[in-house]
């Protein structure tokens, strides 16, 4: 396993794994099929309209920093992207981060997620933050576990707070204390 440095980001490769990099604008296309399929059949999102290009692109140039986007790849497709996001606007929630994960679903369930997400870990506890915050839908057993194994911990449920398809949704508060 090969492993660099690149703008606070590893960049780690090897056989098993995909390798992630920084996100770039040349990726907006494969972020938003990935996120739009989410948006129109999933409630991975709570999302209702699917991202142009044009905005997919605006929401990578608002990201710097431990903020920056990341992609997985394999084969040079980008098979995955995460994020980490502030948790709330007021200052005192400044030490905590919220995290986004998606993956492909041609791709799920072959450990891009857990390494999307233990990358956004270590991004986000080298960045000096405290806390590590997952709002997953309910239902979303993939995702809970993903975030379980990673050491995130179920910390409470949310009901009713989204509504998407026509139904109510709840959403589980998973949180790493870092």
């Amino acid at each position: 396993m090969a492993a660099s440095t690149v703008a606070n980001l590893r960049v780690v490769t090897n056989q098993d794994a995909p390798t992630l990099r920084a996100a770039t604008l040349d990726d907006a296309a494969a972020i938003a099929r990935i996120y739009n399929h989410e948006v129109t059949t999933e409630v991975s999102t709570f999302d209702l309209v699917p991202r142009s290009i044009d905005q997919q692109r605006d929401w990578l140039r608002a990201r710097s920093g431990a903020f920056s986007a990341i992609v997985a790849c394999a084969d040079g497709e980008v098979i995955g992207f995460g994020s980490l996001s502030a948790y709330k606007e007021r200052a005192a929630y400044s030490t905590t981060v919220e995290d986004s994960v998606y993956v492909d679903r041609a791709h799920a369930g072959h450990g891009v997620g857990r390494a999307i997400l233990s990358e956004l870990v270590r991004i986000a506890r080298d960045s000096g933050f405290h806390s590590v915050v997952a709002r997953i839908e309910a239902s979303g057993t993939a995702s809970r576990a993903l975030h379980a194994a990673c050491g995130f911990e179920l910390v409470g449920i949310e009901r009713e707070v989204g509504r998407k398809f026509n139904r109510w949704l709840d959403v589980a508060v998973m949180q790493i204390v870092l």
